[in-house]
């Protein structure tokens, strides 16, 4: 007899692919993250350059790429030098930390709860959407009061700056999931719950990771205007120190080690989403976010 044949429509489903190739596809998504990142340092570099010479900018206030670069590392108080901006961008990070995670946490849990109950985000969304309309110089005075000059309060402003935009981005992930796995769901008795657990957040993987990504500048923000007007530390008081002391090489090296830690930052963020995004086999997500 001869042996049976399989029809190839009615086979058992295609194995999964292999390690090397789930490799290969992590090693292309990195590299989509980070040639971006290198042009935009190089169009930044170029910039910078061509406005200070386009519009006359003295010498004494503005520097060029290759002064800071002399600055940090070719001087004899070099070593000084990086230390005392480095130490400040350590505090700057402790600061835009608090407030990255706690605003992030803070839209997760209410984006849930709109998601699940719209009666709530009836009743709290106009409410939200007032509150960012303040600007937040206005209410850090307020917040100093209230909590004081710590880290509660940095963490409370940074919070502030990130959640807004961290909330619409996760409420339109929660709300992009298929209808058709949602319906399935309610199909076999799954409740709103069940729902956000198994259908939504899987869905909102990406806008998770973009408003992450969103939340490292402006965490950042947050925390240099909290060390401005409320903690007096960290990089965002030495920018304003060194400005009211002619300074400016100072100043400028401060804000050059912060923008390429916000980059950096937003890079290896991207780094990761893309990894998770090509494991989970969400096609797509990348050009989505």
């Amino acid at each position: 007899m001869s042996a049976p044949t399989v029809d190839p429509g009615t086979a058992g489903p295609t194995p999964p692919a292999s390690g090397g190739g789930f490799g290969r596809e992590a090693l292309a998504a990195i590299a989509r993250r980070l040639v971006p990142v290198g042009v935009s340092l190089v169009v930044i570099l170029v910039l910078w350059t061509l406005f200070l010479q386009v519009f006359g900018v003295r010498a004494l206030i503005g520097k060029t790429p290759w002064d800071v670069a002399e600055w940090l590392f070719g001087l004899p108080a070099s070593a000084a030098n990086r230390a005392q901006v480095l130490g400040d961008l350590g505090v700057t990070f402790v600061d835009a930390g608090i407030g990255y995670v706690a605003g992030l946490a803070a839209a997760g849990i209410a984006a849930s709860v709109f998601v699940v109950s719209r009666s709530v985000e009836q009743a709290l969304m106009p409410v939200a959407t007032l509150l960012r309309s303040v600007p937040l110089v206005a209410m850090t005075p307020l917040i100093v009061l209230a909590f004081g000059r710590g880290l509660t309060a940095t963490g409370v402003i940074g919070g502030i700056v990130v959640f807004f935009p961290a909330l619409v981005t996760m409420v339109f992930g929660l709300r992009s999931a298929s209808p058709w796995a949602m319906e399935l769901v309610t199909v076999y008795g799954g409740g709103r719950l069940t729902r956000l657990r198994r259908v939504m957040l899987p869905s909102a993987v990406p806008a998770v990771f973009a408003a992450a990504r969103v939340g490292v500048p402006a965490a950042m923000v947050g925390a240099l205007m909290a060390e401005w007007l409320a903690t007096g530390r960290g990089s965002g008081t030495r920018m304003i120190t060194a400005v009211a002391g002619f300074r400016y090489i100072e100043m400028w090296a401060a804000v050059v080690v912060v923008t390429a830690a916000c980059v950096a930052l937003y890079a290896l963020i991207g780094i990761v989403e893309s990894l998770v995004v090509a494991r989970m086999g969400l096609a797509g997500g990348d050009e989505r976010s």
